[in-house]
């Protein structure tokens, strides 16, 4: 997407010759650029409409190329456009097509406005539409994550740390870890919506206009809250492109957290979860395999967008204001990112809906590893009134015994215990089942199964 120093025939008067072969294909957009069609077409009705307005554009012409414009749209919508490199970019393909339809009224419409707030301004648009679709989806996957931790709320895992067993949780809790990260993805999202809702038409070039332009007006047209208040900045920012990335990048981390611990749930080694043929795949070689290649491939294209973010980056990191070709590498970067994340999240929303869980796997992998010994630490400090670290090193002592014997702490003699604190009592053994210490874990936040419940309910209401 070219900025006003694009070698371009257009531009006529000032080139001699036309552009070269190879310069001409790097300096055209249109390849990619072409999907802001839409938001092209409505700034430039909305620009129309207040050329209008402040008697800079006849009625006659307004309503021509209003009309024009429409017909545009129609031919675009309908696949019947035919667009040229050789007119570099959506901008001048609308504006020679309009010159076609409607003759020389076509070239008024570019009065008091460039293609470098043009552009700023289409870009936004998108964006800000694009944040609305992720907002969505986003929220259709927290329902699945919510549908699925409701249901298993009291179903037992391990809790883990270091991908080793350390205490024993509900599925639903750990679900609802989940719906907490998407929930900050989706107000990462609104936040960048309302920080990019500035509106830099009007800004022209670089430097604004001579004419008695309505910033005002055309901010207002487009859902704007407001004109941008620098015309260098309305130009030259592409902080909301980086804004957008950024969420997308933290957004697609968190859907290769969950992609990476479904790949973990659906191995045989694992087996907590199964995916259906929907969402597997087989071997070519292995019979016995299914594949859980929809999460593999969400945990790989989680590189693509985060490599996005830093391509942009880095391409904006040295630039002068105001507006440079470079930046015209923003939209690709965007685009791509904003397509990858939306197969992702829509993946990912159709994983969670489709898993089965074994319960009986989940429960038994929770009971290994003395996941229950931090409880048993927990009740010598309530019930012998013993230090913490005391009750650590105890507890250390009586977990190597049951190492030893080959047995669970709930499975250890009462009589072993006592050999290392001869006031433990019978009463340890309420506390040392995985059933007990998911219950016992009531604290706000915490794990229990009817604190799982009670943050479900609050969790629809907070988000859906």
């Amino acid at each position: 997407m070219s900025g006003e120093g694009g070698a371009s025939r257009i531009w006529g008067g000032r080139f001699a010759g036309g552009p070269d072969a190879v310069m001409e294909r790097i300096n055209a957009s249109i390849d990619f650029d072409k999907r802001l069609y839409a938001q092209d077409i409505d700034a430039s009705r909305a620009h129309c409409r207040m050329l209008v307005a402040q008697g800079i554009l006849s009625s006659p012409d307004g309503d021509a190329i209003a009309e024009g414009l429409e017909k545009i749209r129609a031919e675009i919508d309908a696949g019947e456009f035919d667009f040229k490199a050789s007119l570099e970019d959506i901008h001048m393909n609308i504006e020679a097509r309009l010159a076609e339809l409607i003759g020389d009224a076509a070239g008024r419409l570019h009065t008091a406005r460039s293609r470098n707030d043009q552009v700023a301004t289409d870009l936004r648009l998108w964006v800000r539409d694009a944040l609305d679709r992720l907002e969505s989806g986003l929220a259709d996957l927290q329902g699945a994550l919510l549908d699925q931790a409701e249901r298993h709320a009291d179903t037992i895992m391990p809790g883990m740390t270091h991908l080793q067993a350390a205490q024993p949780v509900t599925f639903g809790h750990h679900l609802l870890a989940y719906v907490e990260m998407i929930g900050r993805d989706r107000s990462r999202a609104r936040d960048c919506r309302a920080r990019l809702n500035e509106s830099p038409l009007g800004a022209a070039a670089l430097a604004g206009t001579a004419f008695p332009i309505d910033r005002e007006a055309t901010a207002r047209a487009l859902g704007f809250d407001r004109p941008m208040a620098n015309s260098l900045d309305a130009v030259s920012d592409r902080d909301f492109a980086l804004e957008f990335l950024a969420v997308a990048a933290i957004a697609a981390t968190h859907l290769s957290r969950l992609a990476e611990e479904i790949v973990l749930w659906t191995s045989a080694q694992f087996g907590f979860v199964a995916l259906s043929d929907a969402f597997s795949t087989g071997s070519s070689i292995m019979p016995q395999k299914r594949n859980p290649d929809a999460a593999e491939l969400i945990r790989g294209k989680a590189g693509r967008v985060v490599g996005a973010l830093n391509a942009l980056l880095v391409v904006m990191k040295g630039l002068p204001l105001a507006y440079g070709k470079d930046m015209q590498e923003d939209k690709e970067p965007v685009f791509d990112a904003e397509a990858t994340l939306a197969l992702c999240v829509a993946a990912t929303t159709g994983m969670i809906a489709d898993m089965t869980v074994d319960r009986d796997a989940m429960r038994a992998a929770a009971g290994a590893g003395h996941a229950t010994a931090t409880d048993l630490a927990d009740w010598l400090v309530r019930t012998l009134d013993m230090p913490f670290r005391d009750a650590h090193h105890v507890t250390g002592r009586i977990v190597r015994l049951a190492d030893e014997a080959g047995c669970a702490l709930d499975a250890l003699p009462l009589e072993a215990m006592r050999a290392v604190e001869p006031r433990i009592t019978e009463d340890v053994f309420a506390v040392l089942g995985v059933e007990n210490s998911v219950a016992s874990r009531t604290s706000q936040g915490g794990t229990a199964p009817d604190n799982v419940r009670r943050a479900v309910a609050a969790a629809r209401e907070r988000y859906l």
